[in-house]
């Protein structure tokens, strides 16, 4: 059984995307830049500033009680933003991305949004056929510069209602 459940204890949220991040950006980024976004996107102060001043909201996504993922939405004017989206390897392919997604919609229909925005990293191959499996599509590209030398070169990726 899959659950959802608001993070109010990002301590357990910083450990989880730290093991995340490891395990799965190791394909694409460097150990130093894994590093660097881990610290500049998931460490509690940032977390702490993405929930109170740029409206965010992290769930813990949990599977039969373990916790195997997470994703963080965003309240922007007129659209929800998939900031993050992390499965444990263990469990991908597994139907619970799947399962998540259709939260993410029920969340932002609750929300009155008519569409779903997020970005990801264009040597992201199997994420990006998993969104559009889902029926995003690819809108624009943006390499945005993240400090320290480092870019992230992404899609911008739509699911309209």
């Amino acid at each position: 059984m899959i659950k959802y459940e608001k993070a109010v204890n990002i301590d357990k949220l910083i450990t989880l995307s730290s093991l995340i991040w490891h395990e799965y950006w190791k394909d694409y980024l460097s150990d130093e830049q894994i590093e660097y976004m881990i610290e500049k996107f998931q460490s509690k102060d940032a977390i702490e500033n993405q929930i109170k001043n740029e409206n965010y909201t992290y769930y813990y996504i949990y599977l039969n009680r373990e916790m195997v993922g997470y994703i963080g939405l965003a309240n922007k004017e007129d659209y929800l933003f998939l900031s993050k989206f992390y499965l444990k390897k263990e469990v991908r392919h597994q139907g619970v991305g799947t399962k998540t997604f259709q939260f993410i919609k029920d969340t932002a229909k609750f929300q009155k949004y008519n569409r779903i925005v997020l970005t990801v990293n264009k040597g992201n191959v199997n994420s990006i056929n998993a969104y559009k499996k889902w029926g995003f599509n690819i809108i624009d590209s943006v390499v945005t510069d993240i400090g320290m030398g480092f870019v992230m070169d992404d899609y911008i990726m739509e699911y309209k209602f």
